[in-house]
Formats: structure tokens, sequence, C-alpha cells
């Protein structure tokens, strides 16, 4: 069963792909695939060229990659994952072997914009937060996590992800089966969630 957790940057779908993460988490019951792993490869560019890029863009991720792993998952076979560095924009000589499971949950902003993806999904999950908040978040992140800069994290925002959100993003809503109002702070949902992952569990 394919889970996809799709959602605006700093919604917090991340910490809900993790929640469900950890509430099944047994030997070969759940992977998490994040989208963020399958960007394109861009070492073929300078790096000046490759912070021109619009990386909140659907073009930006190699789904055609993508694609093929989650199939090979769903029939039961293993795949090496993408490693992608943030820092230099490229993907590292190395990647990450992941094996089937009964649940292969899958995260990204835009894992319900395309038709192959949403297909290959089961469960279609869409994390709904303000955009304040996500704003506040991304900045916290990329400050912390990516090296970034308080003015680079801004002009990114206002040049590509927030008209990247309202162009791509946020119209995926409409495929979800479930959204979650808020992120992983929703109880509520997130238990609903669970719930009906453990009834389609039961009738693998």
């Amino acid at each position: 069963m394919i889970i996809g957790v799709a959602g605006g940057s700093g919604s917090g779908k991340t910490t809900v792909a993790r929640r469900l993460v950890e509430i099944f988490a047994e030997p070969r019951i759940v992977q998490l695939v994040p989208q963020d792993a399958y960007y394109k490869d861009q070492a073929h560019l300078s790096f000046e060229e490759r912070q021109l890029i619009n990386y909140d863009h659907p073009l930006a991720f190699d789904n055609d990659l993508l694609s093929t792993h989650l199939a090979q998952l769903k029939r039961g076979e293993s795949v090496d994952q993408p490693i992608y560095s943030f820092l230099t924009h490229t993907r590292l000589a190395e990647a990450h072997p992941i094996k089937p499971a009964k649940i292969v949950i899958l995260e990204g902003i835009l894992v319900l914009e395309d038709v192959r993806l949403r297909n290959l999904c089961d469960i279609k999950v869409y994390v709904d937060t303000d955009s304040d908040e996500r704003f506040i978040r991304r900045l916290n992140r990329d400050m912390m996590e990516r090296g970034r800069s308080v003015d680079s994290v801004m002009e990114q925002y206002l040049k590509s992800v927030r008209p990247m959100h309202l162009q791509f993003v946020e119209p995926t809503k409409r495929y979800a089966d479930v959204i979650i109002p808020g992120g992983g702070s929703n109880e509520v949902a997130i238990s609903l969630l669970v719930a009906t992952i453990k009834a389609r569990l039961s009738e693998l």
C-alpha cells in the first residue's frame, strides 16, 4: 500500500509522514520515500546555474525514476533511492537501498501533481497549513539544516516557492482522500488516517 502525503513547503507533511512511520514501526511494515530525494541531478551545470533553477516546479523532479521505483516497490522489489545534496544541488555517487514493505509512505510537495504518482497511491493525503506558518517553518529549516541566509530564503520564497505553491501545489488538494489541517499536531485527523490505514491493511 502506498500512501501519498502532499502539501506546501513547511506545511508539516514530513511530520505527518514520520508520525505514520513511528506508529507502524515494525520491521518490514513501513518505508518512507521522500520526493526530495528525486530532484534531478544538476551536476552538468555550474554551481551558479544550479542556484537559478526553480526547485519548486514539477519539472525539477525526476518523476520518471520515482514512479518506476514506486511501481517496483509495489511489486515487492527493492530499489536504490538516490541521495540528493541540497548544498550542491547534485546527487551523490552512493544510493540508499529501500526494501519493499507493506506500507510505503511517499512524501513531498508535489506527489499529487503527477498523474502517474497519484495512480500509484492507494491513499492520498494533503496537509493544509496557513501560509504564514509555512513560511516561518521553511525559514527556520533552511537556515538550520541547509545553511541558507535569511535574505536568500525570503528571495526564493517570493520568486518561486509562493507562486509555485499557488500554481501547482494548492490545486492538488482536490485529489486528496484525506485533508489534514494544521499538520502533525492534528491528533484527531492523524488518528482517523491511522484507522483507515489499519482497515486497508486488514484487507491485504
